[in-house]
């Protein structure tokens, strides 16, 4: 009998956003029905892929260190991703590299890995899950929805590393999220560069679904995979939505049950002045006023953003107007950069720029805020009762008690804060929805004990 040959191992550095990351699980998961294998160290790995960012000139050169890192301790290295685009810069630096290409460029990376460790296929031994593979942990998975974006803001290169918006077709999209939910995922992350544009590149054409026709478009995308997901006892959140006048429609569906209470809107700045220079989209003028709007229609509506402080020509009046609407707004989760020039982008030719240790003083003064307003609503959530899903179980105490990581409805993985679950009993595990009672808190982190099972 012929023995089988070992297959060839892959490694995969992904950096970046959720949206890079899967970029990679789709590369991987073409590799893997192919027959390749996996690992996540250099050691043993035939190949390295270094999936790159190059949204800001500080995530290009951590992408260069991790090629540089690959390339040390392995040799073997294919590069793709966002800084792909800039092949020339790459290979300034690192000549040796086996191939790179650009951000989306699935089939030309797993073409490059054949070229460099070919591979005999057999169908009937190399399988993959229906579902692809994940980079995430099982119980929850982002959900990509779309490439590219039609905005212009002065301070993003997207467009011209990923192309204009080009969404994918609604019935595509639901058929994947149902695959996830049937493999185990309890959480699914909406993303995109632009999620509330879904379907306008496709005039909101209509797929077949279910024995129905729905359109490909942002309203009847949430509402068909929160139906979905309520199918499954799971939960949908959305990322990336843009406060177009139609985001409106999707908050009684919160309000439902049918999708989280969670919107994360890249509000980037509250002056008018600034967010002219920015060329943001959509109206920000009343922004105030559907925030409470909304928070009339679903009270439990957790608000994420992330603004911009040091933004070229902003000065004194445009910062403090941000801190009082902050103040005014409310905002649950909120990070902030300091403005950091990106080689293309229009903000570049806006003459004045503001020196470093001031974007450093406005970034502290803004934390400052945004860090109180997240104590006190972590605060008053102190003696409620909440949903939670579980990440990561601990390791049982002295006294055989069990505690837990997980998050609740307002906190999306990795960027948003954590609930401590103590005393916990055997045979809870990671993706189980549980109810906590919050004990105690801490700027965006919640502490409490196991109430029941959802």
């Amino acid at each position: 009998m012929k023995q089988a040959q070992k297959a060839p191992v892959v490694g995969m550095v992904s950096l970046g956003c959720p949206k890079a990351l899967v970029d990679s699980e789709r590369i991987l998961t073409k590799l893997r029905s192919d027959g390749y294998d996996f690992t996540n160290s250099y050691e043993g790995a035939d190949v390295v892929i270094v999936n790159t960012c190059g949204f800001l000139d500080s995530a290009k050169e951590e992408s260069l260190n991790a090629i540089g890192e690959a390339l040390d301790a392995n040799g073997r290295v294919i590069v793709t991703g966002c800084m792909g685009a800039e092949a020339e810069t790459i290979t300034e630096r690192y000549p040796k590299l086996l191939a790179i290409t650009g951000p989306q460029q699935y089939e030309q990376v797993v073409e490059a890995v054949k070229q460099a460790q070919p591979i005999a296929h057999d169908p009937f031994v190399h399988l993959v899950p229906e579902e692809g593979l994940k980079l995430t942990p099982k119980h929850y998975s982002y959900l990509k929805i779309s490439e590219g974006c039609n905005n212009r803001c002065s301070f993003c290169i997207i467009p011209a590393l990923r192309g204009d918006l080009v969404s994918r077709p609604i019935h595509r999209v639901l058929h994947e999220a149902e695959q996830l939910l049937k493999a185990g995922t309890k959480e699914i992350l909406v993303i995109s560069q632009d999620t509330s544009a879904y379907g306008v590149d496709l005039k909101y054409a209509e797929s077949p679904w279910r024995g129905e026709r729905i359109k490909t478009k942002f309203y009847d995308l949430c509402k068909a995979l929160g139906t979905l997901a309520k199918e499954y006892g799971a939960w949908v959140r959305l990322h990336y939505v843009y406060p177009y006048p139609h985001v409106d429609d999707v908050i009684p569906l919160m309000a439902e049950g049918l999708i989280l209470p969670y919107l994360d809107i890249p509000f980037q700045h509250a002056s008018p002045v600034v967010l002219k220079a920015m060329k943001r989209p959509a109206a920000q003028e009343k922004t105030l006023e559907r925030i409470k709007k909304w928070r009339e229609i679903c009270p439990d509506l957790v608000l994420r953003s992330t603004f911009i402080v040091g933004f070229p020509g902003e000065t004194e009046e445009d910062f403090n107007f941000l801190l009082n609407w902050l103040d005014e707004a409310q905002i649950d989760r909120a990070g902030a950069f300091k403005y950091e020039a990106v080689d293309g982008a229009k903000a570049n030719e806006i003459a004045e720029h503001i020196p470093e240790d001031e974007k450093q003083e406005r970034w502290e003064r803004f934390m400052a805020v945004q860090t109180e307003i997240a104590a006190a609503k972590s605060e008053k959530k102190i003696g409620q009762v909440l949903e939670v899903i579980i990440d990561e179980i601990g390791e049982p105490s002295e006294d055989g008690s069990i505690g837990a990581d997980g998050r609740s409805k307002g906190d999306a993985p990795e960027i948003d804060g954590t609930v401590f679950i103590r005393d916990l009993p055997a045979g809870i595990k990671p993706g189980d929805i549980v109810k906590v009672l919050i004990e105690d808190a801490e700027d965006y982190d919640l502490f409490g004990v196991l109430q029941k099972t959802v």
